[in-house]
Parts: structure tokens; sequence; C-alpha cells
């Protein structure tokens, strides 16, 4: 085994001890318990007694007696039967309490918490039927949408065949007033023509007639 490793195990065993130890413990119920500089009552004093309840936190325990670490870091030794694993009855019962009114407190925000669930679900679930009446109300109303865009469609196509009746009805007006036109275009011209061959008549009778008149023969003899 190389010295590192080695070292490493013995940092990782001194570890571990110290873990072990560096628990705490508390002094028991009703008693004053006197932190000694050593292991027996023959030690002074190093610090006044401690009150029941107090948290020690364990460095080393010998035969009889404890080392530990106050709350104000003295370290000490002090008697192993006065101490326990456990805190004292009046500091479970603090502890307790402290629990008791920390459940209380989470019990009423729980009860508030429920309070605003059940609001929000109660305005979820009046939104909800809104949304319902609101949805059977656009329903209807696309179903009215889509038959006036269906009459509208219907009214497009009448239109369009209107519109193309009516060009027709246009075209033929086109076509008759045309005829009309020429029509009348037609009788102007035979009234032209009948009142020329008349006035030609008339020129032509006025030549013949004075022909057609007997005329006196000349009296030699007057």
């Amino acid at each position: 085994m190389t010295p590192f490793r080695l070292l490493i195990g013995l940092l990782l065993i001194i570890t571990s001890i110290q873990a072990a130890q560096a628990r705490t413990v508390w002094v028991d119920d009703k008693l004053y318990l006197p932190v000694r500089s050593g292991a027996g009552t023959q030690y002074r004093i190093i610090e006044n007694a401690l009150p029941s309840g107090t948290a020690l936190e364990v460095l080393q325990e010998g035969d009889g007696y404890t080392k530990v670490r106050t709350p104000k870091g003295t370290e000490g030794w002090v008697s192993s039967q006065y101490l326990s694993n456990t805190p004292i009855a009046a500091d479970r019962l603090k502890q307790a309490n402290r629990q008791l009114e920390q459940t209380r407190k989470e019990l009423s925000q729980a009860k508030e918490q429920l309070s605003k669930v059940t609001d929000e679900r109660d305005k979820l679930e009046s939104a909800e039927s809104n949304l319902s009446d609101r949805s059977q109300e656009l329903q209807k109303e696309l179903t009215r949408i889509k038959k006036v865009a269906a009459d509208s469609i219907n009214l497009d196509r009448r239109n369009r065949e209107l519109s193309q009746e009516n060009q027709k009805l246009r075209n033929d007006l086109e076509v008759l007033t045309a005829e009309k036109e020429r029509l009348e275009a037609s009788k102007e011209s035979d009234f032209m023509l009948l009142g020329a061959g008349l006035v030609f008549g008339g020129v032509l009778l006025a030549l013949i007639i004075p022909m057609l008149k007997p005329t006196r023969k000349t009296d030699n003899w007057a």
C-alpha cells in the first residue's frame, strides 16, 4: 500500500470517528448540570450549571462522564447519567406545540387555498356554461349565415341569368331598331322615288297633252 493511500485511509477513519462522536445530547429534566474541567467531581467547574433541556455536542465519552461542548463554546466534562439522547418533555411539548401551530397555519392556508380553488372552479364552471351558451348562439348564427350565403349564391346565379337575358333583349332590341331604321330609310326612299315619278309624269303629260290638241289650219283665202 502506498503512503498516499495509507494517509487517505487514516483521514477517512478519523473523519468517521469524529462523525460518530459529533452527536447531540440534552441535559435531563429538572437538573442544573455543572461543566467541569475533568471527568470527576474533583475537577473545578468551568461553566455554571446548565439548565434542563440544554443541547450539548458530544466530543468524547468516558467512564461515567462525557466531554461536551456547550452552546457558549465551552468544552468540559459532565456526568453521563444526567444526559438524555432526546430532548426533555417540556422541550418536546414546546416543539409539539410549535409543530401544532405550524400545522394549524398550514391547515388555515390550505383552507384558504381550497376556498380560492373552489371559487375559481365555480367561476370556471360559470364561464364554461356561458361559453356553451355562446357556442350554441354562434352555431345558430353560423347556420343562418350559411343559409344567407346559399341564398346569396342563388341570387347571384339568378342575377347572372337575368343579366344574360337582359343582354339578349338588348341585342334583340338593337337588331329591331336597326331593322326599323332600315325600313324607315327604305320607305323614305320609296316616297322620294314616287315623288320623282309623279313629277316626271307631270312633266311628261305637260309635254304630251299640247301635242294631242288639233292644230288649226291657216285659211289661205282670208
